[in-house]
């Protein structure tokens, strides 16, 4: 044992071992799978939301409600310029569509409610990652991803090399793509 190990309490040393069994338990039980055939996707959106603020005041008033409106996105593929680009790349490397109409004032009071004050519309910015890839001998998978798993597999998709998926226990998002190794001979 080293130094710093010896020095932590006891308390903190069993807290630090428990934990990394359990990360490691858990890295153990994520499934992987090997493609070449796999693609990058983020959908980048722009939402125009609006708060409605109750009025009736009293110590038991609730948080403003929030309404959306018009709302446009556009799919970006393993990297490239989409057709119907308006600006980009961004700092992200992504593009983006043209601005939704901005809600009228008929819109806003339309969703009103009694007793609430209209906020002012403000346009939101939101992304999606996702990755598809073939299971080995069956059909194409697309799972929601992290933006550093998104960037990782569109630099390989540009030179096609083969990915390694590691996916979480429940199968329901990719967690890492790391490029696979050669088979051992």
């Amino acid at each position: 044992m080293n130094a710093a190990w010896r020095s932590l309490p006891h308390f903190n040393q069993t807290v630090l071992l428990l934990t990394s069994l359990t990360l490691s338990a858990a890295l153990v039980s994520c499934d992987r799978t090997t493609t070449q055939q796999y693609q990058a996707s983020a959908t980048t959106t722009y939402t125009w939301q609006v708060e409605y603020q109750g009025t009736g005041g009293g110590a038991g008033e609730r948080p403003p409600r929030i309404e959306k409106f018009a709302a446009s996105e556009l799919v970006n593929e393993n990297g490239q310029q989409p057709e119907g680009a308006v600006t980009g790349p961004d700092d992200q490397g992504l593009w983006w569509g043209g601005l939704p109409p901005r809600p009228t004032v008929n819109q806003l009071e339309a969703k009103q409610r009694s007793q609430e004050v209209i906020g002012t519309p403000k346009l939101r910015k939101s992304i999606n990652y996702t990755v598809t890839f073939r299971l080995p001998g069956g059909n194409n998978q697309t799972l929601p991803t992290r933006y550093e798993v998104y960037r990782k597999v569109v630099r390989a998709y540009k030179d096609r090399i083969p990915l390694e998926f590691t996916l979480d226990p429940a199968q329901n998002s990719v967690l890492k793509a790391e490029p696979a190794l050669p088979p051992l001979e």
